[in-house]
């Protein structure tokens, strides 16, 4: 017993590692290590005001994620996958702007490692997406992942994920339609529908039986605004959608989304 708790005292105290993020970009897999990423040329120290995760004004060593995204497109569709599981989906057009809403990849140092997020947790690093201005773009608190461990160019939600989609015959302009584009962007993330989506952080949100099945609308509506409101629990992890992320009218039209495809299961 004695030799095992010396030997977790000495794992604790050993400094952070550097890590690898890999590209997977359409021509070809690319990793940057901690130590190019923080002497890169456009490297910079940069502050953010309301940092999502930390809840606080934080500083980081951080590099334009748009100079790490050669080839890629305003048109193309991206995903940044966290080491837990959580994988953001993310349209390239806003990642590539500079300004006034931008995008950047902050590097944990290892001699300097960030605090954690919480008691009992690790930091944010070793890579975690940040944003300057973020109010300017209406920046969604799922277009922050930290613990990123991949970003990839991929298909559009749409063809990668036909259960995912509305039934064929709604016009473009139907709030239904307006719905799946707001489900790709706060709830894809962590949850799948139907089976569908990339992420391993969240219960499937169709199957066996969809939210709006089992919660009185009212309540729903007040989950999603407020989720520790109704269930509240230390280990709850799903964020709030203030009406500064999901508009009132937002919200009504995510509902009729999963509303809809509560009669679309497979």
């Amino acid at each position: 017993m004695r030799r095992d708790c010396l030997a977790l005292l000495l794992l604790l105290s050993l400094p952070l590692q550097a890590a690898q993020l890999t590209l997977e970009l359409g021509d070809g897999t690319r990793q940057w290590a901690t130590a190019q990423l923080l002497e890169h040329p456009q490297a910079q120290t940069i502050r953010v005001d309301h940092d999502v995760s930390y809840k606080k004004a934080m500083q980081y060593r951080a590099v334009p994620l748009a100079v790490l995204l050669e080839g890629v497109r305003p048109e193309d569709h991206l995903q940044a996958v966290a080491l837990d599981g959580f994988a953001a989906e993310m349209p390239a057009a806003a990642l590539l702007k500079d300004g006034p809403a931008q995008a950047w990849l902050a590097v944990e140092d290892p001699t300097r490692p960030w605090p954690p997020l919480s008691q009992g947790k690790g930091s944010a690093g070793p890579f975690y997406l940040v944003w300057t201005h973020p109010e300017a773009g209406r920046i969604s608190p799922e277009q922050w992942p930290f613990q990123v461990a991949s970003i990839r160019r991929l298909k559009p939600v749409a063809e990668r994920f036909p259960a995912l989609r509305p039934a064929p015959q709604l016009r473009n302009d139907d709030p239904i339609n307006h719905g799946f584009a707001l489900f790709q962007k706060h709830c894809l993330a962590c949850h799948r529908l139907n089976g569908a989506g990339d992420a391993q952080f969240g219960p499937d949100l169709n199957l066996p039986y969809n939210p709006t099945e089992y919660f009185q609308p009212a309540l729903l509506r007040r989950y999603i605004r407020d989720p520790q409101s109704l269930r509240h629990w230390p280990q709850g992890r799903m964020p709030g959608f203030a009406e500064t992320v999901i508009s009132n009218d937002e919200l009504e039209h995510l509902l009729s989304y999963l509303a809809h495809m509560a009669t679309r299961k497979p």
